[in-house]
C-alpha cells in the first residue's frame, strides 16, 4: 500500500479492529455498506484480515489458503480492495467525520 489514500484507510481499519468502541456506530455502519461494494469473497477477506465488526482476525496465510492462493497474491487482492475503496466518495464523506 504505497498510497496516501490506500495508507489512510488502512490505517482507519486498523484503528477500528483494534479500538472499535472508539468508532461511532454511524460510522461503522457506513464502513459495513462500503464493505458491500466488494465481491462477497474479497468482503469477507478485508473483514477477517483487519479483523472487523467483532469477526476473528486471520492470517494472511489463512485467508490465502482458504481462497487457494498465495498469501503474495491474498496480500496484492486485499490491497487492490483498499484502493478501490479507497477512491470513492462514500469513503471521503466517512473520513471528513472522522
Amino acid at each position: 500500500m504505497t498510497d496516501r489514500i490506500s495508507s489512510e484507510l488502512h490505517s482507519f481499519l486498523v484503528r477500528m479492529a483494534y479500538t472499535p468502541e472508539d468508532i461511532s456506530h454511524d460510522t461503522e455502519h457506513g464502513m459495513e455498506h462500503l464493505l458491500h461494494l466488494l465481491e462477497p469473497e474479497d468482503e469477507e477477506a478485508v473483514i477477517h484480515y483487519y479483523g472487523l465488526f467483532g469477526a476473528d482476525r486471520m492470517s494472511l496465510d489463512e485467508i490465502a489458503h482458504s481462497r487457494g492462493m498465495s498469501a503474495e497474491d491474498m496480500m496484492a487482492a486485499i490491497d487492490r480492495c483498499i484502493r478501490r475503496i479507497a477512491v470513492t466518495p462514500e469513503w471521503q464523506m466517512i473520513k471528513q467525520k472522522i
